[in-house]
């Protein structure tokens, strides 16, 4: 299935993540009101905010931020996110997790995302979501799978999945060399088995829905990521649905933009 938002943009934000510059505060996302940080592990990198609105909750929002897994890309990407989430009356957890160039990669950054929903979504009522931008958006597709996989087979379940251009097929994002390699990179030296642990498209059909939020204009995760995503899990009988939107890579995480207005419009179908 597959549905289009247009609308006005916002400025796109000068984000690094089409450059080898580190964010100015990763690891450091400066605290905020009504804001506990959680640590799952004793890495620095092994921590979550979670963010708790006044008055009921609509459910608990998972936040992972992209940056092609790679170290110098951090939760700071995550935090307005989880700022307007908790000001629409959700829980917004902003998780960090070791990435590559920091003890990340295959398996030890799925290890992350498995503990740190573990850590704030074990007593969660109402419905558990994750929501990730570009390889935060296959972590939080991986993340709707991971139960069913030996490793990661303890810890709440997910109730939907929303991708923001997210790298959903890992072995097309290796052929095509997304981020100068960053595919190979994360998953090492992979063979089926890799695959079969830790990519989406391969995982399919997932037993909660997922929309893939992707522009077509995308030049850093194309558009196909989450077009042959959405045809294979369709096909195998999952709720998937591909909402088309504008404004590049990283509309989808400019609060202010037509592409974030049509991530809250499918929250709101939610919750």
């Amino acid at each position: 299935m597959a549905i289009a938002a247009t609308g006005a943009l916002g400025v796109a934000p000068a984000l690094a993540a089409c450059s080898d510059d580190p964010s100015g505060r990763v690891g450091d996302v400066a605290d905020a009101t009504g804001t506990e940080r959680i640590t799952y592990g004793d890495d620095p990198s092994q921590w979550v905010d979670l963010h708790v609105p006044e008055g009921a909750s609509r459910g608990l929002v998972v936040v992972l931020h992209g940056g092609f897994w790679k170290a110098q890309y951090g939760a700071d990407y995550g935090a307005p996110l989880a700022e307007d989430l908790v000001a629409r009356g959700w829980t917004a957890a902003n998780v960090e997790y070791r990435r590559v160039g920091n003890g990340g990669g295959f398996p030890a950054t799925l290890d992350d995302v498995h503990a740190a929903i573990g850590a704030v979504a074990a007593d969660a009522t109402g419905p558990v979501v994750t929501l990730g931008h570009s390889a935060g958006g296959h972590l939080a597709t991986w993340a709707g799978a991971r139960l069913r996989l030996d490793r990661w087979a303890d810890g709440p379940a997910l109730t939907h999945v929303v991708s923001q251009a997210g790298v959903l097929d890992l072995r097309a994002a290796v052929a095509d060399d997304l981020g100068d390699g960053a595919a190979l990179a994360f998953l090492g030296d992979p063979d089926a088995a890799t695959y079969e642990q830790a990519d989406p498209l391969t995982q399919v059909p997932l037993d909660v829905p997922v929309w893939a939020v992707h522009a077509r204009d995308d030049d850093t995760v194309p558009f196909s990521q989450a077009e042959t995503y959405v045809d294979a899990a369709t096909a195998a009988g999952a709720e998937a649905t591909l909402v088309e939107v504008t404004g590049g890579h990283f509309g989808v995480i400019e609060t202010d933009s037509a592409a974030w207005a049509a991530c809250m419009e499918v929250l709101d179908s939610i919750g």
